[in-house]
C-alpha cells in the first residue's frame, strides 16, 4: 500500500467549486477496481486551505488512479485550475 498526501490552497472565489471537485473525485476513486482511500478535508472556519490523505494498494496503485477518467476530469481539468500550490507527498509507514 502506498500513502500519500496533497496539501494546497483554492483561489478565492474557488472554494465552492472546488469541494465539488473533489467530491467528485472522492466518489469515483473509491469505485476504482483497487479502490483508493481518499478523504479530503478543509479547515474549519477557512475552506480554501484543502488537505487530501489517500492510500492506494500496491506500489502501481498512484500511477493507475492518476491515469482514469475521473481523474482526468476532476482533478487536472477541474480542481488542479482552481489551486494556488500543490505540495504534495509520499508517506513512510512508521510500524
Amino acid at each position: 500500500m502506498v500513502s500519500f498526501t496533497g496539501s494546497f490552497t483554492l483561489r478565492s472565489g474557488g472554494p465552492r467549486e472546488g469541494h465539488r471537485y473533489l467530491c467528485h473525485l472522492t466518489e469515483a476513486s473509491r469505485k476504482e477496481p483497487a479502490a483508493s482511500a481518499t478523504f479530503p478535508h478543509f479547515i474549519e472556519g477557512d475552506n480554501r486551505p484543502v488537505l487530501i490523505y489517500e492510500q492506494v494498494p500496491g506500489r502501481g496503485g498512484p500511477g493507475l488512479h492518476r491515469n482514469t477518467p475521473h481523474f482526468a476530469q476532476y482533478a487536472i481539468g477541474g480542481l488542479y485550475q482552481l489551486m494556488k500550490g500543490s505540495p504534495a507527498g509520499n508517506l513512510t509507514a512508521v510500524c
